[in-house]
């Protein structure tokens, strides 16, 4: 199969080659036209001249061979009925009658005849122009004749002149078309690598057309391509990304999960197991255990309850109802209800009243999770504080590293991992999605061995 160049310069030389041939059919037929054409107006305006001047029948063959020293051409004079009266390079006794030569028959008819035959008399071809005139009351007819092998001759040389012309005019013209088809090739070519590249996802490749508009469109386009193309492959690559995480987070659920829930677990089935087994037991321990049954079961319910809060926080199914209240009677409660769970701590506030329009069960998660946080992870006091529209819950227990800042409101993710203490650590993700829904952020500040600060602006909340 060809190229597109190779079949370009092939069409290019069969173009010149087709051109060169028909033009110089044309050029043959029209110049033997011309140069005939030409010798015949000669040899009629010659009899024109010759009938203009006066003579007579008996200086006929003086008239014949002066006007052949003249003019060059062969002279005769017919009769009527055909007889040659004179002719300037033959013997007129030895030549035929003329009578129905086909130039002495249009004469006759027409006035003026012409013909273009062979002599067998002269063994020459010739063109033949006869006339009728008018000598001593005497109707004769006046011949010219001249060689047509001369004429060829003539038209010979200048047909191969122009034959020569469009042979050069060919052969530059060859140059010019292969200078032309480098010029495709190489545009092809910058093409050709070009989709190359892209087809090896190198969609910053440089593509650079110089000669074609045409191939330089097509660039344009191909670029517009390449940058669509790498559009959708970074597209693919984030939804592949995005995939991979959200197989990671599932797993990191399901593994979460069954970590969390395993002890507790384990507990109520160990103290149900002791139960069935000795039926007799104390019922001091039978209640003892059954007890601990309880609370285990919901420990459960109480990550149950957390894991499904978080999922309809995460995929806004959860409803804000807002309501205006006082922020400081919150942090009272929420003060009160861990007091009794952390009986050997003290938790401080600072702030002055502050009344807000937000969603108060949900506030108080937030600030239960954060203070719970708090007296979890250090062994001194923990305060609550309300300062320049900020609310921060601060304490100096043992700090989050650098590294573990971005991570600690993540699912799932807890500092001291192989602590088990029911949260699943889903707490700070929680507080994210609550304080995301009120236009706020959580603020988390920390330095290892000196404490944590976490908190949120509440500008957009006070009323």
């Amino acid at each position: 199969m060809l190229k597109l160049h190779h079949f370009f310069f092939a069409n290019v030389v069969g173009l010149f080659m087709a051109t060169l041939i028909v033009s110089s059919i044309i050029s043959y037929y029209t110049l033997k036209s011309f140069v005939i054409t030409e010798n015949q107006e000669q040899l009629e305006h010659s009899i024109i001249l010759m009938q203009m001047q006066p003579y007579h029948l008996s200086d006929l063959d003086r008239i014949a061979a002066n006007t052949h020293a003249a003019i060059q051409d062969r002279v005769t004079f017919i009769s009527e009925d055909g007889t040659v009266l004179a002719d300037s390079d033959s013997d007129k006794f030895t030549m035929e009658n003329h009578a129905n030569r086909y130039e002495i028959m249009q004469a006759r008819r027409d006035d003026l005849g012409l013909d273009t035959r062979y002599s067998a008399t002269l063994h020459m071809h010739y063109l033949y122009v006869a006339k009728k005139v008018l000598v001593d009351d005497h109707i004769i007819y006046l011949r010219l004749a001249t060689p047509l092998d001369e004429i060829m001759s003539n038209f010979y040389t200048l047909w191969s002149r122009l034959v020569m012309i469009f042979v050069l005019s060919m052969v530059i013209g060859l140059i010019g078309a292969y200078q032309m088809s480098k010029r495709v090739r190489y545009d092809i070519e910058q093409i050709v690598k070009y989709l190359d590249e892209i087809s090896n996802k190198n969609y910053k490749a440089v593509i650079k057309t110089e000669y074609f508009k045409e191939f330089l469109h097509i660039a344009l386009n191909l670029k517009d391509l390449a940058k669509k193309l790498a559009t959708r492959d970074k597209q693919k690559r984030k939804y592949t990304a995005k995939l991979r995480l959200v197989n990671k987070q599932r797993n990191d659920i399901l593994s979460a999960i069954s970590h969390e829930f395993k002890n507790p677990l384990a507990s109520i089935m160990g103290y149900a197991d002791t139960l069935l087994d000795d039926p007799n037991i104390n019922p001091k321990v039978r209640v003892r255990f059954l007890e601990k049954i309880l609370s285990n079961s919901r420990k459960i319910s109480y990550m149950i309850d957390r894991l499904a809060l978080s999922v309809k926080l995460e995929n806004n199914d959860m409803s804000v109802h807002p309501m205006t209240f006082n922020l400081v009677d919150l942090i009272q409660d929420v003060i009160l209800n861990l007091s009794s769970k952390y009986r050997d701590r003290e938790i401080h506030f600072a702030g002055e009243e502050c009344i807000v329009f937000a969603d108060k069960d949900m506030l108080d998660n937030v600030l239960t999770n954060l203070v719970d946080n708090a007296l979890k992870y250090s062994d001194d006091d923990v305060t609550i504080s309300i300062m320049d529209k900020k609310l921060m819950v601060i304490d100096k227990g043992m700090g989050i590293s650098e590294s573990d800042i971005d991570k600690v409101s993540s699912k799932f993710y807890r500092v001291q991992k192989n602590t088990w203490d029911n949260s699943m650590g889903l707490g700070l993700a929680i507080v994210g999605y609550i304080l995301k829904l009120h236009d706020s952020e959580l603020i988390i500040e920390s330095k290892v061995g000196e404490g944590s600060l976490f908190g949120f602006s509440i500008k957009k909340m006070i009323r």
